[in-house]
C-alpha cells in the first residue's frame, strides 16, 4: 500500500487496546498516518503509545456516549475511522439475558453511531472526504450457535453500514464492513484451541483455516486508502469461503 494514501491523514481505531485493533493502529502508524487509538484500557494503551510515537492513545468507555464525543473532539479532523471495538457475551437463545443484550448492542452497534456521527460531521462541515471501515463478522450472514445476540449486533453492523454509506456517500464519506471468520488474536487462539470445537468450524472453512490478523489488517487498510475510491456500502468477507459455502 502506497504510503502517500496516509501521509499527513489522522485514523481513529477504536478497541485498539489488543488484537485486530492493536495490530491495526501499529501497521496504520507505520504507513504514516496519526492513529487516535481508543480503549478502555490505559495499560494496553500505553504499552501501544510506547512502540509508535505516532500513536495518540485515548482512554474512554464506548458505552459513555457523552465521554466518548468529548474524548474525540480534540482530535478532530479525522479522515478515516476504523469501528473495531467490540465484545462477544455467548448464551444459548434460550438463556439470552437483558443486559448482555444492552451490553453488546451498546458496543458493537450504539458506539459505532457514536464516534462515527462526531467524525463524520465534522468532515462534512469541513468539506473534506473520507472512509470509515466497521468491523463486523462472518456472524452477521450465518447463523452460529449460541451467538443470538452476537449475529443480532453485526447484521446490525451491516444494516448500519448500508446506511451509512448511502447517506454520507453525497459527503464523499464512504463506509463499508469487513467480515472476518475466527480470527487468532491471542483471545482468539485460546477460545478455539479445543480440537473438536475448532474442527467443526475448520470443516465449514473451504481454505481450512482460520485468519491471521494480518488477513484482515490489510484488507481493512485498503478500504481506507485511495486504492478504494469506488467501494461504498460493501460487506466484505474475509472467512476462506466460510459464507460461499
Amino acid at each position: 500500500m502506497a504510503e502517500n494514501d496516509f501521509q499527513n491523514k489522522t485514523v481513529c481505531v477504536t478497541g485498539a487496546g489488543r488484537g485486530i485493533g492493536k495490530s491495526l493502529a501499529l501497521r496504520l502508524a507505520e504507513l504514516g498516518a496519526k492513529v487516535i487509538a481508543v480503549s478502555k484500557s490505559d495499560e494496553n494503551l500505553k504499552q501501544l503509545a510506547a512502540q509508535n510515537n505516532k500513536i495518540i492513545p485515548v482512554c474512554v468507555d464506548l458505552c459513555d456516549w457523552n465521554a466518548t464525543k468529548e474524548a474525540i473532539k480534540p482530535h478532530l479532523p479525522i479522515q478515516l475511522l476504523v469501528n473495531n471495538a467490540a465484545v462477544a457475551i455467548l448464551d444459548s437463545f434460550l438463556e439470552v439475558k437483558p443486559d448482555d443484550f444492552d451490553s453488546l448492542f451498546n458496543i458493537n452497534v450504539k458506539s459505532i453511531i457514536c464516534v462515527s456521527q462526531e467524525i463524520a460531521c465534522d468532515l462534512i462541515e469541513r468539506k473534506m472526504s473520507g472512509s470509515i471501515v466497521n468491523v463486523s463478522s462472518q456472524a452477521a450472514s450465518a447463523a452460529l450457535k449460541d451467538h443470538s445476540i452476537y449475529c443480532a449486533s453485526k447484521a446490525a453492523v451491516d444494516g448500519l453500514t448500508r446506511v451509512m454509506a448511502m447517506e454520507l456517500g453525497a459527503h464523499q464519506i464512504r463506509v463499508n464492513s469487513v467480515q472476518p471468520t475466527v480470527v487468532l488474536t491471542d483471545m482468539g487462539r485460546i477460545g478455539w484451541s479445543d480440537d473438536k470445537k475448532a474442527a467443526g468450524m475448520l470443516s465449514k472453512i473451504p481454505l481450512n483455516k482460520f485468519a491471521e490478523v494480518e488477513d484482515v489488517v490489510e484488507p481493512i487498510i485498503f478500504l481506507l486508502s485511495n486504492k478504494s475510491q469506488m467501494i461504498n456500502g460493501v460487506s466484505l468477507p474475509i472467512d476462506g469461503g466460510f459464507l460461499a459455502t
